[in-house]
């Protein structure tokens, strides 16, 4: 199995996020768009937030970006992840001029998917799950798929160990 290869939950999270910003008028993919197609298509990540109403209130918040909340990210390029991945060494740079390259994706979004083919990279089964990603988005504070987490009231952090939780389980 080749290293970075998706399983199919992750495929579709990625369909579902390009379909989702081409409804919404964006022209480039974001982490929210990511966040938003993770949470409504991959069952492995919903166990990662505080129950039932904290998963809704995540959703309420996407949705709601979706009807004109996010009109102030259109037209504009959000691109904390790659400045934060561009931060973090040689190699993280190496990973950075990928994400840049991605056509169609923020460079936040495309560094989180570095960051998430960089995680399962060592496993035996090194296909990017959803908890990968969802991972790769909780580890840029500065990304809007964060910014919408908080707003719905999660800790990244708190969404991150309880992820670090789940991986060791799978």
């Amino acid at each position: 199995m080749a290293t970075g290869a998706a399983t199919v939950a992750l495929a579709t999270v990625v369909a579902g996020a390009r379909r989702r910003a081409l409804r919404d008028g964006d022209r480039q993919i974001d982490t929210a768009h990511l966040l938003h197609s993770l949470v409504e298509s991959d069952p492995e990540v919903g166990p990662a937030f505080e129950g039932r109403t904290q998963l809704a209130r995540v959703l309420g918040y996407l949705v709601q970006r979706s009807i004109g909340y996010g009109l102030r990210w259109q037209r504009s390029v959000e691109d904390s992840g790659a400045r934060r991945v561009g931060r973090e060494g040689e190699a993280a740079a190496e990973v950075s001029q990928w994400a840049v390259a991605v056509a169609g994706w923020s460079p936040s979004a495309a560094a989180a998917m570095a960051r998430a083919r960089e995680r399962a990279a060592p496993r035996v089964d090194p296909r990017v799950r959803g908890l990968d990603l969802l991972a790769a988005l909780t580890a840029d504070p500065d990304c809007r798929a964060v910014e919408v987490l908080r707003r719905a009231g999660v800790d990244p952090r708190v969404l991150a160990d309880r992820i670090e939780e789940l991986s060791q389980q799978v």
